[in-house]
């Protein structure tokens, strides 16, 4: 495993910190089992704060990541906020745009704080509906 989370369960979403050398692998690694987590703990928004180290993933990996990623998770998660520590470019963009083409309801940030305030004004939205897994029940908010 070239990763490691940390994850904190907030009041109304989870945060998690990830650390470790960013590889294809190490990312979609980390997304699964956020995805996994989101899951378990029936907690359907999420922040990522991504701090890997190493060179920046190129535009195909980061597609194929973010493709592969929503199709697994647009119909759990209701939100994901995602800051990556050491992003350049316009690549974490594209990134977004891909996961939204593909029904995903994320965005990136700049700093967690915004983060944490997208996040917020997303609870406040009346219109958004909870996704959950089949079976389950939306956590209490």
């Amino acid at each position: 495993m070239d990763y490691r989370l940390n994850i904190t369960a907030e009041a109304e979403y989870l945060h998690v910190r990830v650390t470790g050398t960013n590889t294809p692998e190490a990312v979609a690694g980390y997304l699964q089992e956020v995805h996994q987590e989101c899951v378990r703990r029936r907690c359907f928004r999420v922040l990522i704060e991504e701090h890997l180290e190493g060179p920046r993933l190129s535009a195909f990996p980061v597609f194929k990541i973010a493709a592969e990623g929503s199709a697994r998770s647009s119909d759990i998660i209701e939100a994901l906020a995602y800051v990556d520590a050491h992003a350049t470019g316009d690549l974490m963009q594209f990134a977004q745009n891909v996961a939204r083409n593909r029904g995903m309801h994320v965005a990136v940030f700049a700093s967690v704080a915004e983060a944490r305030a997208w996040l917020q004004r997303q609870l406040a939205d009346p219109g958004r509906r909870a996704r959950t897994p089949e079976g389950t029940t939306p956590p209490a908010t």
